[in-house]
């Protein structure tokens, strides 16, 4: 079954081709990092306008790196939200287009699971039940995946999602945007003790909250004898990613769970990876690199487990949360 996917929840206009869920034939993404850095951030309504200058030819990049027709198709999944509403209407009105186009069933897709099902796309299938955490500059929570298209919520941000409190820390230390990769260069130019930032390990909830580590962070910059900037990264950085790990075994140990998903753009952090599958004692799934960020790949791959056919009066969700409220 092969399926063309359209991702567009936020700054990459992507478009990926997926045979049976599992076997990637093509994933093109034109990403607008450069663009938005000079603001420090995305700006929602520069994004947009920029999806629409890049859609129909990454569509046409897809199916030519696929070697697939459009009439090879056997449906067209789009991301229907999360995310921001003007971005995600682009995406959304062309795989209409093309679904109607191609006489093709349309397939909505959470964005969420779309990051959960990038995992499908690595060399082997993770066994489930899974915990999966999800990371990145919108989102930061704890999943438990019972089988395909059942979630459930065993924590998440009660502020800034991770992404953003990487972003945000490396504004405040001049390091550029986005601040994952960011933070990351810089802190392995760091000695073998950087500072000591605090984690809000919030009693025995699964939950995370990085807006006092944020805080920590701009204090300690702008103290005196501050610290390099590389120390105060690796400080942050090690300290988002303690409480990141040791929330996400708690909660897979606690469900009995059979493996530890990571998704999501945070999800490229090698120390985080190396964390994860250092200290859980069942296997740890991470997609490969270039599908941890947004892509048309992993919604081709999340709508292939997915039953039934959206109407083309489908509309955006911009908040669509993965699995019902706690």
């Amino acid at each position: 079954m092969l399926i063309l996917g359209i991702e567009t929840s936020c700054d990459e206009t992507a478009v990926g081709v997926v045979a049976d869920g599992r076997r990637l034939l093509a994933n093109v993404v034109a990403s607008q990092a450069a663009l938005h850095a000079r603001y420090g951030g995305v700006v929602p309504e520069v994004a947009s306008r920029h999806h629409i200058e890049a859609m129909l030819p990454v569509v046409r990049a897809a199916l030519a790196e696929s070697g697939k027709r459009p009439a090879d198709l056997d449906a067209i999944a789009v991301t229907a939200g999360p995310g921001l509403a003007g971005a995600l209407l682009v995406g959304l009105n062309t795989a209409k287009a093309l679904a109607y186009a191609w006489d093709r069933p349309l397939i909505a897709v959470n964005h969420l699971e779309g990051h959960v099902y990038a995992n499908w796309l690595a060399a082997a299938t993770p066994p489930l039940p899974a915990v999966a955490l999800i990371v990145s500059g919108g989102h930061s929570e704890i999943v438990l995946v019972e089988e395909h298209g059942c979630y459930a919520y065993l924590g998440r941000t009660r502020d800034d999602a991770a992404g953003e409190a990487f972003d945000k820390a490396a504004r405040v230390l001049g390091l550029g945007f986005p601040g994952g990769p960011a933070i990351e260069r810089a802190a392995r130019d760091a000695g073998p003790r950087p500072p000591r930032l605090p984690r809000a390990w919030l009693g025995a909830s699964n939950d995370f909250s990085f807006s006092g580590l944020k805080t920590a962070v701009l204090n300690l910059a702008r103290s005196e004898g501050a610290p390099a900037a590389a120390e105060i990264a690796a400080g942050f950085q090690a300290a988002v990613v303690d409480v990141l790990a040791t929330k996400t075994l708690r909660a897979a140990d606690a469900a009995g769970a059979r493996s530890v998903l990571l998704s999501g753009g945070v999800a490229a952090n090698g120390p985080l990876r190396a964390a994860l599958s250092e200290r859980s004692p069942v296997p740890v799934c991470a997609p490969p690199l270039p599908l941890c960020t947004d892509n048309g790949a992993m919604i081709a791959a999340a709508a292939f487990y997915r039953d039934g056919a959206a109407a083309l009066d489908l509309d955006i969700r911009a908040s669509w949360p993965i699995a019902p409220p706690r």
